[in-house]
């Protein structure tokens, strides 16, 4: 598989996952505040994203895959922390700045998720998803 089919399927999954998400957080939402809800919708969206990137992108079926999960989550740890401040200082600052009240919340939300693509397919491509032994612990 070329880099560039690589990246446009990971991006493609990375929609699907940010959907999934989305509606995740809009269900939850209706239980809990937004920035609860941010929180908590993230990994149902995550675990989306690995099942098929793994099945997909990376190929994963040659390491272990409770290992590169655990490495899908610190990346997706730190890739939260940025979703989480793009989302609320969008929805809770810049939007009522700028007098933006169409589904502010849905719409900070998706700019959110989609903010560190690039940055997570190279950690993704060169950590989370690398070749076997690269990453194991010795024992």
């Amino acid at each position: 598989m070329t880099e560039r089919t690589r990246l446009a399927l990971f991006i493609l999954i990375g929609g699907f996952a940010a959907l999934v998400n989305l509606v995740a957080r809009i269900l939850i939402d209706q239980r809990t505040s937004y920035e609860v809800a941010v929180v908590l919708a993230y990994p149902i969206g995550m675990t989306v994203a690995f099942l098929l990137n793994r099945t997909f992108v990376f190929l994963g079926g040659h390491s272990d895959w409770r290992g590169q999960y655990w490495r899908f989550f610190l990346v997706n740890l730190a890739a939260l922390a940025q979703i989480f401040v793009v989302s609320v200082g969008l929805d809770r600052f810049l939007f009522p700045l700028i007098h933006f009240t169409w589904r502010a919340d849905t719409v900070a939300h998706a700019i959110g998720l989609a903010s560190p693509t690039l940055t997570s397919y190279w950690a993704h491509k060169h950590y989370s998803f690398a070749p076997a032994g690269q990453f194991e612990v010795e024992n």
